[in-house]
């Protein structure tokens, strides 16, 4: 068998390996993501497996000492330090193209004549695809992520039945200043072409600011608009639907009133879980309440980000958030308030001095 394909086989395949273990440990310790890890870390034993009966030849073969393709001089060092990683996603991207590029080698090698009998080219193929798919649902986590960590916090349902004639961006502002995390713009009776232009001012303002803006229910307004994400509730489109159709970057929170509701939410892709009514509300009559045990009860079955809702005010924050909620989420104890900056801002300090006892017990 000639020796420099196989020198070639041998370079691709560490290549393949050593970045498939980044991606795998990324998956794994970054994101605490146990199919993903369990995915990459299957494709990197497959590979392994197909190689096996090569592994003797391929290590004859190998010569690294005199491996051309080392870099010795300055000008290819200070090229290397330039493209240097920014973030994780860099990461994640470079070495599924360093992955993805060594199976193509290799999958073209094992068309040779020579080569065939030993090695499936269709093998090599098949893995450069779900590695394809890998590398998608990778930075798709890994980008939503960076959102999530918005969340945790104050989370204001900007209800337009709620405003009373007031200008919507000017409420937004005093949101936004009195320090909530995320802006959602819900309404159930304007005509989606009416709240095109609102949605768009709202993302810009969000953006601005740092502010995660969420849109409830409207697939296609969310599109539209580029929200960082969409919340649904049990009548909506269901999650799975919802998630193929948003970017990979958008997430997505759906409302429950169970436990069985939250992990199936959870089980289909939610970044976030809102469950209430935690108490009695006006906003919504037929609300079922649901109180603060099931938090608690939550907290236990699910990993994702809790959003209690529904009649949380200045009066009983404190105990949602002592009971386990990541976020709150309110509409009447903000909108209905006539100083709305400083209604978010007594809030927020009520929620920050329990997450601040909870820290120091």
């Amino acid at each position: 068998m000639p020796h420099q394909p196989l020198r070639m086989i041998d370079s691709n395949l560490n290549r393949s390996s050593e970045g498939l273990r980044v991606l795998e440990d990324v998956a794994r310790f970054l994101l605490n993501d146990t199919e993903l890890s369990q995915r990459l870390k299957s494709l990197r034993h497959a590979l392994a497996q197909e190689t096996k009966s090569l592994s003797v030849r391929l290590l004859s073969s190998r010569d690294s000492e005199h491996d051309v393709g080392h870099f010795h001089s300055k000008r290819e060092k200070r090229t290397r330090e330039a493209t240097s990683l920014r973030s994780l996603l860099d990461l994640v991207a470079a070495n599924a193209k360093r992955v993805e590029e060594s199976l193509r080698v290799v999958e073209e090698l094992a068309k040779l004549p020579e080569l065939g009998p030993v090695l499936n080219s269709a093998s090599f193929e098949q893995s450069r695809f779900a590695l394809y798919t890998l590398e998608r649902d990778l930075i798709s986590r890994i980008s939503r992520r960076d959102k999530i960590e918005k969340l945790p916090g104050l989370y204001v349902v900007l209800d337009r039945q709620f405003l009373a004639g007031r200008d919507e961006l000017d409420v937004a502002r005093q949101i936004i200043e009195g320090g909530a995390r995320a802006i959602q713009l819900r309404d159930k009776q304007s005509k989606r072409g009416e709240l095109l232009p609102l949605a768009q001012e709202l993302r810009e303002l969000c953006h601005q600011a740092g502010v995660l803006f969420i849109m409830n229910d409207y697939l296609d307004l969310a599109l539209a608009v580029a929200a960082d994400g969409l919340h649904i509730g049990q009548e909506d489109l269901p999650l799975p639907v919802v998630r193929r159709q948003l970017p990979i970057d958008a997430i997505v929170g759906c409302s429950t009133t169970t436990v069985s509701q939250a992990t199936r939410a959870q089980n289909e892709g939610a970044d976030y879980i809102a469950v209430g009514s935690m108490f009695p509300t006006t906003t919504k009559t037929e609300a079922i309440v649901v109180g603060v045990n099931m938090l608690k009860e939550l907290k236990r079955v699910v990993s994702v980000p809790l959003v209690a809702i529904g009649g949380i005010n200045q009066n009983n924050v404190a105990e949602v958030v002592a009971a386990g909620a990541d976020a709150v989420a309110v509409i009447s104890a903000v909108m209905c308030q006539k100083d709305v900056k400083a209604a978010v801002q007594k809030l927020v300090a009520a929620m920050d001095s329990v997450k601040g006892k909870c820290q120091n017990a």
